[in-house]
């Protein structure tokens, strides 16, 4: 009887983990040891730092080799995570903000969840919400959904970075970030690509998202006008079928209405005059 000989292992997928901080030092270590501590090993960690001013040189620094330190004049996080990614070898490409923390088998769970479903080129995890040191629950309008939900990701984001794997081949087939944008650079490629990607979805918390800080850019004011140009973008891009325009149009000229009103409360008004004008020909 012949012997048999054995079969050779297939390498685990390697994962980049991309994490772009900004004058974050109080809040860096815990991130970094939240990855550090996965119980899957094969990644690489990347730490952007987008000129910070403040100690998170000195933090970095006390890490060694175990992580890679690209700095960067300040130019934002979209771009923070787009030369992040650039530098990178991972197949798999995973985000962590600097604010938010992993559990210990997040990296896994995903890793798992996308081998076993190579049809899925990008998955999330739910989270555990925290503000300003307390758990809080997330409305229903927060909750999370897997596959084509493009129209209910419309009024707000429902992806979050800090709980997404994708595949490398999928962000940059969609250009990664945008980076003229100051804030709702998540929401604007989640929907450039929720319009054409199934979304999927582990439903354990094993990202931990903090919330309730000053420099969060979900605080900005006026964050509709971001949302407004990305889906203005996509409109314009051609790629949505009739019933994802029919919907987009919608959401548009009703977030043009009321922030249009809210430049006229505060006299802006050549400003109210053009999301006026864009809600009366969205195209």
């Amino acid at each position: 009887m012949p012997t048999r000989q054995p079969q050779p292992q297939r390498a685990a997928a390697q994962v980049s983990v991309i994490l772009p901080t900004y004058n974050r030092a109080g809040w860096l270590a815990e991130a970094v040891d939240s990855v550090l501590g996965q119980e899957y090993a094969a990644f690489e960690l990347i730490v952007v730092d987008d000129g910070s001013s403040d100690e998170t040189p000195q933090v970095l620094a006390a890490y060694g080799d175990r992580l890679r330190v690209l700095r960067l004049e300040n130019g934002g996080v979209s771009r923070a995570r787009n030369r992040g990614v650039a530098v990178s070898r991972g197949e798999l490409l995973a985000f962590l903000d600097s604010d938010d923390l992993w559990q210990p088998g997040k990296l896994a769970a995903q890793v798992a969840f996308m081998e076993a479903h190579p049809e899925i080129a990008i998955c999330q995890t739910e989270e555990i919400w925290i503000r300003n040191g307390r758990r809080v629950n997330p409305r229903r309008r927060h909750r999370k959904s897997d596959g084509m939900f493009f129209e209910r990701s419309l009024e707000l984001c429902l992806v979050s970075p800090s709980a997404v794997m994708m595949r490398r081949s999928l962000f940059e087939a969609f250009g990664g970030f945008d980076e003229t944008l100051p804030a709702c650079e998540d929401y604007d490629l989640w929907l450039r690509i929720g319009c054409r990607h199934p979304v999927g979805l582990i439903d354990a918390p094993l990202v931990v998202k903090r919330g309730g800080h000053a420099d969060q850019l979900s605080r900005m004011p006026g964050l509709d006008r971001y949302r407004i140009r990305a889906i203005a973008k996509l409109l314009a891009a051609g790629v949505l079928d009739p019933g994802q325009q029919a919907a987009a149009v919608a959401v548009l000229r009703a977030k043009c209405h009321i922030y249009a009103a809210g430049c006229r409360k505060r006299g802006r008004r050549q400003e109210a005059r053009f999301y006026e004008a864009l809600a009366a020909n969205p195209f």
